[in-house]
């Protein structure tokens, strides 16, 4: 016994070893497949039309098991669906990238895409206001286009990084790190198309960095040289509101006011078409702003009328978007009315104004401390699971070389393994076939059980018709009767033996049955038999004598037989697998009482034939919409000869 054993185990381990390596030659081809999908899935413009299919497309291959073992792959695909969102401006943007962080941040290597999960990164905390935590994994994407001119990105993605850490750098007063990433990006620009947006806001950002380190208004002039020809070359292409900034930028160091004021009241016109297309809280906040800019360079040029109509549109543009205005911008307003109440000589007024915009301040300081304090301790922990993750590292180093050692006896553990769940998996499989099939015997035996209870309650009905003939003395008839009956009793003796007959049997048995019965109510109804329509009926296989009862129930309770204009109307139609057979009857004029207590001992059997059949099988009973008449609806189970 134990030779014989130790042969079936060998065997069995063999069989797992080429199913491991087969499954591995599959995962392989599949791989490369997944590869290509993704690929063309990263190469495809994403625009509003087909946000959906891309959707679908990456959640199919976020779902994919082969994507799941593979990390690189696995994070392509959560960046592609964070991309996605985050076009649609959804927060689960946020979520997929925080997924795609947490696989591909522990790997060795991989600089192309952890680029691009730092940037995504970056940009989902910029959202939320975080600031530092911005400016943390927008410089970590940085460092990497920088460091490595290899990383496999595109002209247009290192732009975008460098372009999206100097912005950062440049709020956080990081004005070096600012200059030098946006003078890293402005080559990379000549490489992107005419009429991107990475050729405009590389002048932009570059005038408003040399603008903030103080530089002379010479410096910027090259740069707002080359956006104004940007602008000629493109028309339309462009927000001109950057280029009227970057003028207002370079007048304002220039000391020329009266430019600076014709270029701020052409960027509040493009402001205020912006405004009305679209009345989100930026532009909002954006046309309160030029208001009050115009307000204050009228008031620097003393033309107080001007400059009280300006402040006007700020105050009515707050008033009618209330809590929307940012409290730097509020600022910004207080400071500006304040000049005007001094222009006036409303020296009070304006020291009130000065008070609040000291209020407004102070609040702001306390807000952004609280912040600053929450996101350095964000960033203490970042930084602490940078340390820990290369910690992580080196010891999965170690632990790769403890493994190789150990692998002989981890690939004799699985093979014991998978030779005892398959042993396991074939014991469970032969109980559930035997236990499925002596349910299935036992169905058969209680339908075989149920339907001898049927045939002495057909016949016994059969009898009292001919009972009825010969008391009234009508042999004919009672003849006639009694040959259609053995006609009939011959095809159900028949079909006795058999646990499923064809669904014409069947009906050729109904129509012999309503006939009878039509027969011994002297035509006081009539029926109608519908089939159902392009069907073989010979292949459709039921159990037998599911339907007459039914039948024999409408015609006892559902027809009034001493007005001789009754019907019954039997239809049947295939839907799938589901026979469903309604038959309605036109009702009596009056309810009879006694339809409330008596039990009908057939009706009772037929339901529980029904319910043996399963859960697909059914039967139910509604007044007819038409008429004072009975629909009742069987659905039962059928199956192909």
């Amino acid at each position: 016994m134990k030779p014989l054993f130790r042969t079936i185990l060998f065997l069995a381990a063999l069989v797992a070893f080429f199913a491991c390596n087969q499954e591995r030659s599959a995962s392989g081809g599949t791989s490369d497949t997944l590869s290509r999908r993704i690929e063309a899935l990263e190469n495809v413009k994403a625009r509003p039309s087909n946000y959906d299919s891309l959707l679908r497309e990456g959640i199919r291959l976020d779902k994919n098991p082969y994507v799941k073992k593979d990390t690189v792959l696995a994070t392509k695909v959560k960046y592609h669906l964070a991309r996605i969102y985050g076009m649609q401006g959804l927060d689960s943007a946020g979520f997929f990238v925080g997924q795609a962080l947490e696989l591909i941040e522990p790997t060795a290597g991989n600089l192309k895409m952890k680029a691009l999960v730092y940037n995504g990164m970056g940009n989902i905390r910029s959202m939320e206001a975080k600031e530092k935590e911005a400016a943390y994994y927008y410089n970590k994407a940085a460092a990497i286009v920088l460091s490595d001119s290899t990383v496999g990105l595109s002209a247009e993605a290192r732009s975008a990084i460098l372009l999206s850490a100097a912005q950062s750098n440049l709020d956080a007063f990081q004005y070096d790190l600012a200059e030098k990433m946006n003078r890293a990006a402005l080559p990379l620009s000549d490489s992107v198309p005419e009429g991107h947006v990475v050729k405009q806001r590389v002048l932009v950002q570059l005038i408003q960095t040399l603008n903030k380190r103080h530089k002379s208004p010479g410096s910027l002039l090259p740069y707002l040289r080359r956006l104004e020809a940007l602008h000629v070359r493109n028309p339309g292409d462009y927000n001109a509101s950057y280029l009227y900034e970057s003028k207002i930028l370079y007048f304002e160091s220039a000391g020329r006011k009266d430019s600076l004021l014709h270029y701020q009241l052409l960027k509040l016109q493009a402001d205020d078409e912006l405004y009305h297309s679209k009345k989100t809280s930026i532009f909002v906040n954006n046309l309160f702003v030029d208001y009050c800019n115009v307000a204050w360079d009228y008031t620097e040029l003393r033309r107080p009328a001007s400059a009280i109509k300006y402040i006007g549109e700020a105050d009515r543009l707050r008033r009618k978007h209330p809590g929307v205005i940012f409290a730097d911008n509020d600022v910004i307003y207080q400071k500006t009315l304040a000049a005007l109440y001094q222009l006036h000589g409303k020296h009070n007024a304006a020291i009130s104004a000065l008070k609040q915009v000291a209020h407004l301040q102070e609040d702001i300081y306390q807000t952004q401390n609280a912040q600053t304090i929450a996101e350095m301790n964000a960033l203490y922990q970042l930084q602490a699971k940078d340390r820990s993750i290369r910690s992580l590292n080196e010891n999965i180093q170690i632990n790769k070389l403890q493994l190789q050692q150990n692998r002989l006896w981890l690939v004799v553990s699985v093979l014991g393994v998978v030779s005892l769940g398959m042993t396991l998996l074939f014991l469970f499989y032969s109980f559930r076939q035997r236990r499925l099939r002596e349910e299935k015997e036992k169905l058969l035996l209680q339908q075989k059980l149920l339907r001898t209870q049927m045939e002495p309650h057909f016949i016994f009905n059969t009898l009292s018709a001919v009972q009825s003939f010969v008391r009234l003395d009508k042999k004919e008839d009672a003849i006639k009767y009694l040959s259609r009956f053995s006609r009939l009793l011959r095809s159900s003796l028949e079909l006795s033996r058999e646990d499923l007959v064809p669904l014409s049997e069947e009906i050729d048995t109904l129509e012999n049955y309503l006939s009878l019965q039509q027969m011994r109510s002297e035509d006081a109804f009539t029926y109608r038999i519908v089939p159902p329509q392009e069907q073989d009926l010979s292949a459709i296989m039921l159990p037998p004598m599911l339907i007459q009862p039914y039948v024999e129930n409408a015609i006892l309770h559902g027809i009034d037989l001493h007005t001789g204009e009754g019907n019954i109307d039997v239809r049947l139609q295939i839907e799938g697998e589901i026979l469903i057979v309604s038959i309605t009857d036109s009702g009596k004029i009056q309810m009879e009482d006694s339809r409330r207590s008596h039990r009908s001992l057939s009706g009772i059997i037929s339901r529980e034939r029904i319910q043996l059949l399963g859960r697909k099988a059914s039967v139910q009973a509604a007044k007819h919409a038409r008429g004072s008449g009975t629909v009742v609806t069987l659905k039962i189970p059928v199956s192909d000869a």
